[in-house]
């Protein structure tokens, strides 16, 4: 194989592992079961970190949640503290299509945001504006939620452009009443 063939080669292989991924449905079985109109109706409160592609911790903050349900819409009323004293708020709203399947929008979210649950499991996919150093860039966020047995939410988001990830968001979630 000559050089450039094997680059080449190697390129390709490198570009379809990035599109290779995980199915939620492989989820459909694992306990405990997730609905998140269950778990987020009342007050839950995260704590959370966003990391850049290093690994290096770039904020921490924490984010109180109100959530509602009433006729198959979901509600999240969130309230971000960051560590270094910003604040910021995001509303969601999520209509229940099926048991499997939601339908999003954010204040802060370009179009709709198609979400689904599975097992243990909830994912969604939705582009992100994100200020950065007075710049406006876009994301797409890759967001997979996990409830654990105790009753904590793990949330890990991937935060990609141009299909790199370029930092990552983790959350712990905990119901802190209804």
């Amino acid at each position: 194989m000559t050089r450039s063939l094997r680059i080449s080669f190697f390129t390709l292989l490198f570009l379809l592992a990035g599109c290779v991924g995980v199915d939620i449905e492989d989820y459909a079985d694992s306990e405990p079961r997730l609905d998140i109109a269950e778990y987020f109706t009342g007050t839950t409160r995260a704590w959370g970190m966003v990391q850049d592609y290093s690994g290096e911790v770039q904020r921490r903050f924490t984010v109180e949640i109100q959530g509602t349900y009433e006729a198959d819409t979901l509600t999240l009323d969130e309230s971000f503290m960051f560590s270094d004293g910003e604040t910021d708020r995001r509303v969601w709203t999520f209509e229940r299509i099926d048991v499997h399947h939601w339908v999003g929008t954010a204040s802060d979210v370009k179009d709709h945001v198609d979400a689904r649950q599975y097992g243990h499991v909830f994912h969604m996919r939705y582009p992100l504006e994100i200020a950065i150093d007075g710049r406006m860039i876009t994301f797409t966020m890759d967001d997979w939620m996990y409830l654990q047995p105790d009753g904590r939410l793990i949330n890990r988001t991937a935060m990609r452009k141009f299909g790199l990830t370029l930092g990552e968001i983790t959350l712990v979630f905990e119901k802190t009443g209804h």
